[in-house]
């Protein structure tokens, strides 16, 4: 039986906020959402609004899956996530990188 890292009590979201052209994006990687908004402060807002809005429509939810808080990720962000957690410089990306970090799913 596979372990799963989110839970219905708890576990963690990673999340990257980038600009592309005149655009800010904000990715939830576990559960595959994309943000974008005209400021990097308001795609990060409500990335974790619509995560918390995930969430708890989980939790109301029952005989709902784990899985579907443990999303595969799309690769290229994936691949964007494992090079700035490993950089002790800025990375060569297309993006210019505002933030990324992990979140508690807990509140």
């Amino acid at each position: 039986m596979r372990k799963f890292t989110n839970t219905r009590n708890k576990g963690f979201v990673r999340y990257i906020v980038f600009r592309e052209d005149n655009v800010w994006y904000a990715v939830g990687l576990e559960f595959n959402i994309v943000i974008s908004a005209e400021t990097a402060e308001l795609a990060l807002f409500e990335l974790f609004e619509a995560i918390q809005g995930y969430i708890e429509s989980f939790r109301k939810l029952r005989g709902v899956r784990p899985h579907t808080l443990n999303q595969k990720t799309d690769p290229e962000y994936e691949s964007l996530w494992r090079e700035l957690r490993k950089a002790k410089q800025p990375i060569k990306s297309p993006y210019f990188i505002y933030t990324f970090g992990e979140k508690s799913l807990i509140a």
